[in-house]
């Protein structure tokens, strides 16, 4: 089986375990079904995911024009305490950014190699904590903006790390934490604006499974650019990872706006 696609993050439905989608030719393709089995990925291009143009990508899906104009990639999406549609300022583009910024966010704890302090908006439960693949996660905070999720992040993240070891994440090395127990550590450090939003009874711990046969013992990573055919046989998924036999592990998140060709052995 031959597909063409311009890759995009694949999409995920969390049941007894996490399944995964990546979008082929107008129609969804079900990598849980591919482990096993060998794919064989080949580069052919670029493709913009804003302007769908045929220009080099730059990050995150977009060329570089598009990176530095398009509001969707704006500094506040990084750094959410840069946020400030709720002052009625905007950056780029205050409609779009009032549509985003302007809703709901969960301030939380994930659990993907050690513990880190994440924002995402609710909408994107438990979306987020899949694709940074978390084993377990527990809310914080619900507040009614961007900046204010932001702000708890950047004070909290003093006291505890906001990025994952991705290695680590992995190869499954995930350090033996009470997600309840760092939460409660962590309440005295929240902002003053902060405070009220503070979940008090939410003590409920999500936990994630992957579809992994095998996790690598030792990581080699696939880039496109510099090897442009791969060929290997699909052991696990994880995060937004696909994981080889061979210890190879491909970020597709990282690959957004690329043209590739892949066969199903």
């Amino acid at each position: 089986m031959q597909y063409h696609t311009v890759l995009k993050k694949m999409r995920t439905e969390l049941n007894d375990d996490v399944h995964y989608y990546l979008e082929v030719e107008n129609d969804f393709l079900n990598l849980n079904q591919l482990l096993g089995r060998h794919i064989e990925i080949h580069f052919e291009g670029y493709q913009c995911l804003n302007c769908g143009m045929e220009k080099k990508i730059f990050r995150q899906g977009f060329c570089y024009e598009c990176f530095y104009e398009s509001a969707q990639v704006g500094d506040w999406i990084m750094k959410p305490e840069l946020s400030t549609a709720h002052l009625g300022i905007g950056d780029r583009n205050l409609e779009y950014e009032e549509k985003v910024q302007l809703q709901p966010h969960i301030v939380y704890l994930a659990l993907s190699s050690n513990v880190k302090v994440g924002v995402t908006r609710k909408t994107q439960v438990p979306t987020r904590w899949i694709d940074q693949g978390a084993s377990k996660a527990i809310e914080i905070l619900e507040v009614p903006n961007r900046y204010l999720a932001g702000i708890t992040e950047v004070a909290l993240k003093d006291h505890v790390a906001d990025k994952t070891s991705w290695q680590k994440m992995l190869k499954n090395e995930i350090a033996d934490l009470d997600l309840i127990e760092e939460r409660e550590k962590l309440k005295k450090y929240i902002p003053k604006e902060a405070q009220p939003y503070f979940l008090a009874n939410n003590g409920k711990i999500i936990s994630i499974e992957y579809p992994v046969i095998k996790y690598p013992i030792k990581i080699k990573t696939l880039n496109l650019e510099n090897t442009q055919v791969f060929s290997g046989k699909l052991m696990g998924i994880k995060g937004q990872y696909l994981l080889f036999e061979d210890g190879t592990v491909f970020n597709i998140r990282n690959s957004e706006g690329y043209k590739v060709q892949l066969t199903i052995k």
